[in-house]
């Protein structure tokens, strides 16, 4: 009688009141969340975004109401960035990005300010030896700040020299930043500036864990041709000059560029476990000097980490600050998935409907070939009365011996199996590019979907009231959702695998059940969105799969193709399966020669 390993219709039943259980819960939560979200509109009919309208960037006057001998203030506005200049150091002390806003892990919304720079979470300025050795920084000296229009000027003479920074906010998220210095030349004699800048990332999104690792350095060189990042603890460039520098977050990226460029670059870079803030980025650069006076330009850009904002800065190479993943992976996410999402929301609908028809429209490119996958998997189940019978036949055989003949017997059936790796090869690159697309994409952020308030964060509606190591304190529905269906799919596609002939060979059908587990630790933790793309994208697996089984291959067809094949003379073997028979024929060798050994040393 044939073996069939894959699904019966109780258990098709099952699946089907299964998803009717899954889709009736999402539609209860997307209206419980729709009917918060009114009430919170009622409450407070404030948007996080401003009107796109342009308007001239404002300047405030010297804020006054602070101790005498304190810290002044001045403060700079356009439409999208809000600056605010210390007199100590002259530098900017703080950054918020107007149309957008940070989580808050107490309110569980993204309610608050977004802060780049903020309470001297940034400090940076330049250092110079004067000629007794003594080391002038200037974030330790005392600037007097004046406004011109959109233009502050902070100025500083105590050294005996006069030190000058100039700002002016430009539309956008720009920042020029003009530095000038007059009679620094009698202070110092090596010729040699210093950039140095500290930097503690605040944590601005819902996931942690998943925005520290998105937090590195990020540089262009070799006139803005070259880009590089550096996640690790040490950056050490003293080879290249660097044309800007920058630090970036999951979503956005403080930038500094300078004219003539950093040479001998090194940073460091370490994690905060908890609290407010994620890294902490200390970098230290050399900048050029002309008669010992620093007359630099450079710009600060305080961006959000999108596709079509960073390209508009031309000649910069900006875009490559956003990871979408390297050469061919890049390539699918800048010129398929986001144009391809870019395409489907203009349709007005809801984020989460746009990455649902994503997935179909991923599924019928890949159509014929999963196919092709799936009818190997039918002629594998078909085939298996005669790999039985070589089991039975060579139980006691040499495993080795086995083996051959079980490869035999798929040969002559027609059935090459390495066939069923080339769906599995087009995919890795694909799942890849999803993994880079969805936590990187910020046009998902803050977009919501049933229960998930974040397409680009986990969903947390299950808390644990203690943290499980690699899960974290909540367990993601969506992942919960995703894991459920792989298993399924493992179920029906493991039937035709057979264990182990030889002795120490792993198990493959325990590994293949293990993976849906330990998928479930990778994806509580990641966005909500690849845990609902492949939600669905395995969700429709398994309905091509019973389509294919009870629809469209006729099994009795399958086996009558077999045994014609196995009639017909033996085809030519080829090269793969002529490289297997030979190691195996050379592991047999081995294994003959090292049980004659033993016999040997017994006898001894």
């Amino acid at each position: 009688m044939q073996q069939n390993n894959g699904l019966d219709k109780n258990q098709l039943i099952l699946f089907m009141v299964f998803s009717l259980l899954m889709m009736g819960a999402m539609f209860f939560f997307q209206n419980k969340d729709q009917k918060r979200a009114a009430e919170l509109e009622a409450k407070n009919p404030k948007t996080t975004q401003v009107n796109n309208a342009a308007k001239p960037a404002i300047a405030t006057n010297i804020n006054t109401n602070v101790t005498p001998g304190s810290i002044q203030t001045v403060n700079l506005k356009n439409e999208d960035l809000n600056l605010e200049f210390s007199s100590i150091g002259g530098q900017i002390s703080k950054v918020e990005l107007l149309k957008y806003k940070a989580y808050d892990h107490k309110t569980d919304e993204a309610d608050l300010p977004l802060y780049l720079f903020n309470k001297n979470n940034s400090n940076y300025g330049f250092t110079f030896k004067d000629k007794t050795g003594k080391l002038i920084n200037t974030k330790d000296l005392v600037f007097a700040p004046s406004v011109s229009g959109n233009t502050v000027t902070m100025t500083n003479n105590s050294t005996g020299a006069v030190i000058q920074f100039i700002y002016t906010l430009l539309p956008k998220y720009t920042v020029d930043f003009k530095v000038k210095t007059q009679g620094l030349s009698q202070l110092t004699s090596d010729g040699k500036a210093n950039f140095i800048w500290d930097y503690s990332v605040r944590n601005v999104e819902k996931g942690r864990s998943q925005e520290q690792t998105h937090s590195e350095f990020s540089y262009a060189f070799n006139n803005y041709k070259d880009y590089d990042y550096d996640g690790r603890t040490t950056m050490d460039e003293p080879d290249e000059t660097l044309n800007w520098l920058g630090v970036k977050q999951q979503f956005f990226s403080a930038v500094i560029e300078s004219k003539s460029g950093f040479t001998q670059s090194k940073g460091h870079q370490d994690m905060i476990e908890e609290g407010e803030f994620l890294k902490k980025f200390n970098y230290d650069g050399q900048v050029a000097m002309s008669g010992n006076e620093l007359n630099q330009d450079f710009t600060w850009y305080f961006m959000p980490l999108d596709l079509k904002i960073l390209k508009s800065y031309e000649g910069k190479n900006f875009d490559e600050i956003l990871p979408l993943g390297w050469s061919f992976i890049g390539w699918m996410n800048r010129w398929g998935f986001i144009p391809l999402y870019n395409f489907i929301s203009s349709w007005g609908i809801t984020a989460g409907w746009v990455i649902f028809l994503m997935t179909i429209i991923v599924k019928l490119i890949l159509s014929p070939i999963m196919f092709k996958q799936h009818k190997l998997s039918a002629m594998m189940r078909v085939i298996r009365p005669e790999i039985d019978e070589v089991n039975a036949k060579f139980k006691d055989a040499d495993p080795m011996k086995k083996q051959q003949e079980t490869m035999a017997v798929y040969r002559k059936a027609g059935v090459n199996q390495m066939a069923g790796c080339l769906p599995a090869l087009i995919q890795i690159p694909i799942f890849y590019a999803l993994f880079r697309f969805f936590p990187n994409f910020i046009d998902l952020r803050g977009k919501s979907f049933w229960f998930a308030k974040d397409l680009t964060a986990y969903d947390d509606l299950i808390k644990l009231p203690f943290k499980v190591p690699f899960l974290g304190d909540h367990l993601s529905i969506f992942a919960l959702a995703c894991t459920a269906v792989i298993l399924i799919y493992t179920i029906m596609t493991s039937g035709q695998m057979q264990q182990p002939q030889m002795e120490g060979m792993p198990n493959m059908k325990v590994i293949m059940y293990i993976f849906p587990i330990t998928f479930l630790f990778f994806l509580n933790t990641s966005a909500s969105g690849l845990s609902w793309y492949y939600f669905v994208s395995n969700a429709i697996n398994i309905l091509i799969i019973l389509v294919i089984k009870y629809w469209i291959l006729d099994e009795k067809k399958i086996h009558a193709q077999i045994q014609a094949n196995k009639a017909a003379p033996p085809k030519k073997e080829g090269k793969f399966q002529k490289r297997m028979r030979e190691m195996m024929e050379q592991a047999q060798e081995q294994q003959k020669l090292q049980q004659k050994q033993q016999q040997q040393n017994k006898k001894k």
